[in-house]
């Protein structure tokens, strides 16, 4: 990917980011006001999802901003762990301040002989939040189909496997949203309809047990990161031919790919270099080719060794995980 595309890509994730911000906290004191009107518990633990969302959003531009830091003597790798350090802040919070809220509340609720009131208030407050997460959850998923299409795969499946991990939390979060809306405008209508205040309080649990799972999805994805995830075999094999085509380079013998931030990868790489020069100059030669492969935007740092006599060399599209 040029450089000017990934620029691209990551001001659209920032852009994604700073949209879902604001379209949760507008939605979060609308639910906060309704809920203190109708008394009902599904809105209440949809606030208190929208709370969660837009404290999150917070973690996830934090993200952005210290993830996109050059490299220094200090940190010759980047700083693009950061994203998951952040990323993971806010699917914990999406956890505590989300779903054991929202969980929490519903089953204290569940024996609740309470009636509820100022329905229309609460159907308006969802519509409205409806239309104002659907305008997220759509700036997500235009992002989302964009990229998966550059990389030939589903929408989904890029969202679950791709490294830039604001793009996976907003989009999460915003059809965690949409579908969280759905459950509470039935937990409500339900609880109109039979003046059982049972319905509205199981939607409130329900929207927590979804809260959870988009949670421990996004931490699991976070952690998987942060221990080191390997490239994909598609992108080990376009780095193999990359160094293929390096003049110096006559053969590999190993390499690995290991992500340490959105889109940039560790490199690691044994090869054969091209002639017979002595032992100081074969150095300055490796050198030289690191320091060009460097010059990537993708590539935070690279170590390249001689390979081992009579090592295999690897050959493109066969190379396994």
């Amino acid at each position: 990917m040029p450089e000017s595309r990934k620029d691209s890509s990551n001001s659209s994730s920032l852009l994604t980011v700073l949209i879902a911000f604001g379209a949760n906290l507008i939605v979060a004191v609308a639910k906060t006001i309704a809920a203190i009107l109708t008394g009902s518990a599904s809105l209440v633990a949809e606030s208190a999802h929208s709370w969660a969302d837009a404290g999150n959003e917070i973690f996830l531009i934090q993200a952005e901003r210290r993830s996109a830091k050059p490299r220094d003597a200090a940190h010759p790798g980047g700083y693009g762990r950061e994203a998951y350090v952040w990323s993971l802040f806010a699917a914990v919070g999406l956890f505590t301040a989300g779903a054991v809220v929202s969980i929490t509340h519903g089953v204290s609720e569940l024996g609740s002989t309470e009636p509820a009131s100022d329905y229309l208030v609460g159907y308006i407050v969802l519509a409205v939040s409806f239309v104002f997460e659907g305008i997220s959850f759509l700036q997500s998923l235009r992002q989302a189909r964009a990229l998966a299409s550059e990389r030939g795969t589903s929408t989904l499946r890029h969202v679950l496997t791709t490294s830039n991990p604001t793009l996976r939390a907003v989009f999460a979060e915003d059809a965690a949203a949409l579908i969280g809306l759905i459950i509470a405008f039935l937990g409500l209508l339900l609880h109109e309809l039979t003046g059982n205040a049972f319905y509205d309080a199981l939607g409130s649990i329900l929207v927590g047990v979804l809260l959870a799972v988009v949670a421990i999805v996004l931490i699991d994805r976070n952690r998987r990161f942060l221990l080191g995830e390997p490239g994909s075999p598609q992108v080990t094999d376009a780095v193999l031919r990359l160094l293929l085509q390096h003049p110096e380079v006559d053969k590999v013998t190993y390499l690995h790919l290991e992500f340490v931030g959105p889109e940039r990868f560790y490199l690691v790489a044994a090869v054969d270099l091209v002639g017979n020069d002595v032992e100081s100059d074969v150095a300055a030669d490796l050198a030289a080719v690191e320091h060009e492969i460097e010059r990537s935007e993708y590539i935070g740092e690279a170590v390249l060794t001689l390979s081992r006599p009579g090592a295999e060399p690897l050959h493109p599209a066969v190379i396994a995980d």
